[in-house]
């Protein structure tokens, strides 16, 4: 069996949110989006209680290397590309093999 296994983690600003209420808004309908254009998990996954940053974690199960990478970085693109509200600060993929 050839499985592969990739994450990324984005760490997000989110400028003009003036509560953690607003915040969970945003990220509620970026993580619909994201599972539903890219098929992937997403959750938030530290900076939990800062009202305008977060970092969240995305993976995916794949049977190659170059798919899952792809999937990954086209997450990153497609957040910077059709959410300008939401600013990529950094980012970081890893996959592998299971």
């Amino acid at each position: 069996m050839n499985m592969v296994v990739g994450i990324c983690t984005i760490e997000l600003n989110i400028p003009g949110v003036s509560s953690l209420k607003e915040k969970r808004s945003h990220l509620k309908s970026l993580k619909a989006r994201l599972h539903r254009e890219f098929n992937v998990s997403v959750a938030e996954i530290a900076l939990h209680d800062v009202w305008q940053s977060s970092t969240i974690g995305v993976g995916v199960v794949s049977t190659a290397v170059n798919h899952a990478e792809n999937v990954l970085e086209n997450v990153v693109r497609w957040i910077e590309r059709h959410r300008p509200d939401l600013d990529v600060i950094d980012y970081g993929v890893v996959v592998e093999h299971w």
